[in-house]
């Protein structure tokens, strides 16, 4: 990881800034989600979920993005209405394997430098060393070809609920068996499609 880049436990301090992220992201497409429920999916998986700091100049090391996964049985997902219950996710103790990428956002002035890759890398090797065999996600507004080339694959018969919007797609791929394994391929960033819901 470089040197200008951290990758750190999500903080109540982080909070405004990642409500202020996500929702550049997402309200113009309808996929905004309240505090509230971005709050329980922390809760859900704290050990999932991650902010990233960069560089930013004359304010030093600042929030530039973040991912939220938490466990979820394969072919489930979150409701965007709606906050985590306690019992909703699953554990990949209790014999499912699956982790969900709900949602990944790098601050759109600092897309294009392959943080989002960044990011999915140390969430797929947290993803190993937790146990989990699979991590889904569902790519919104065009953004199946970023996580295609990035080793997700789409799951023919499964559509996402109309609240993830038109053309919304239900991807996974496998977790990295050994820390070795290319967990990310090493391509160029697409501009623009650094996040997913």
């Amino acid at each position: 990881m470089s040197h200008d880049v951290r990758i750190r436990p999500i903080s109540p301090g982080d909070w405004d800034g990642i409500v202020a992220l996500e929702a550049g992201a997402y309200t113009a497409l309808g996929l905004s989600e309240e505090r509230d429920a971005l709050e329980s999916r922390v809760r859900a998986s704290p050990a999932t979920c991650f902010a990233l700091d960069a560089e930013q100049g004359a304010v030093g090391h600042a929030l530039a993005g973040y991912v939220l996964a938490l466990p979820y049985p394969e072919h489930g997902y979150p409701d965007l209405t709606r906050a985590e219950e306690p019992t909703t996710a699953a554990s990949p103790h209790r014999g499912d394997r699956n982790l969900h990428l709900h949602d990944l956002v790098i601050d759109e002035r600092l897309r294009g430098r392959g943080l989002a890759r960044t990011l999915l890398r140390h969430l797929l090797a947290t993803a190993r060393s937790e146990g989990y065999e699979r991590i889904s996600l569902i790519a919104v507004n065009g953004s199946d070809t970023f996580w295609g080339a990035n080793g997700f694959a789409p799951h023919e018969g499964v559509a996402p609920e109309e609240g993830y919007g038109p053309g919304a797609v239900y991807m996974s791929r496998a977790v990295p068996d050994v820390p070795d394994a290319p967990a990310v391929p090493d391509v160029p960033p697409v501009p623009g499609q650094d996040e997913v819901s």
